[in-house]
């Protein structure tokens, strides 16, 4: 079976793409250049009515999107790697882990910096226009940062995010500690450690490149 995954290099779905590495598994890109508005477009919305990224179609058509999603169904459907833990309290973590990624770190903080224009009142232009995007991304950055230090206080010193196992949970951290570094924010010391563990694993390593980073 044959994946069709919908993608933009460099956004969330760079943490799809690992695990989809990191399974082996044969899938098709298409990439959503969502600037130029191909998550509007009427085929793409007939996949994802959401208009967002990433999407997962498998063989038989059906379609699969959010992040979280789509992480927990490749996880079920493909257990031999342990992306998801055996214990339940364990596997729980991860997800709970995943979905604070995802929902707050980049839900809250990065959308405030990425899309600043989605938090603007309408009608606001000159200083008065540039005084609230200022607010909206420093305020972007506080959530993110409060939100790294709730993360750094329950990562282990050593493994990964949820055991001695990289796991769904890793590869949602992965992609907003990566943004962290490519936007000068800091992270906190087991963050930037867990940072340079995943980026060090050859899939990670593979993904980035054949995104266009090195």
């Amino acid at each position: 079976m044959t994946l069709k995954f919908y993608m933009t290099p460099g956004s969330c779905t760079t943490g799809i793409h690992i695990l989809l590495e990191e399974l082996e598994l044969p899938f098709e890109v298409t990439i959503v250049n969502m600037p130029a508005g191909d998550h509007r477009r009427p085929e793409y919305l007939a996949l994802n009515p959401k208009g967002t990224i990433p999407t997962l179609v498998q063989g038989d058509g059906q379609a699969l999107t959010e992040f979280q999603a789509i992480a927990y169904w490749l996880a079920r459907r493909y257990p031999r790697k342990r992306l998801l833990p055996d214990d339940p309290l364990q596997a729980a973590q991860a997800l709970e882990l995943m979905d604070y990624v995802v929902g707050t770190v980049h839900g809250q903080g990065y959308t405030r910096i990425f899309t600043t224009d989605r938090y603007l009142p309408a009608g606001l232009d000159g200083p008065l226009l540039a005084q609230w995007q200022q607010g909206i991304q420093a305020r972007g950055r506080e959530i993110i940062a409060e939100a790294f230090a709730v993360i750094e206080a329950r990562l282990p010193e050593a493994g990964y995010a949820c055991g001695a196992d990289f796991s769904i949970a890793d590869a949602a951290l992965f992609y907003v500690e990566f943004w962290a570094d490519k936007t000068g924010l800091a992270l906190p010391p087991r963050c930037a450690a867990h940072y340079q563990r995943v980026r060090a694993r050859p899939v990670v390593q593979r993904v980035l490149r054949e995104e266009g980073y090195r």
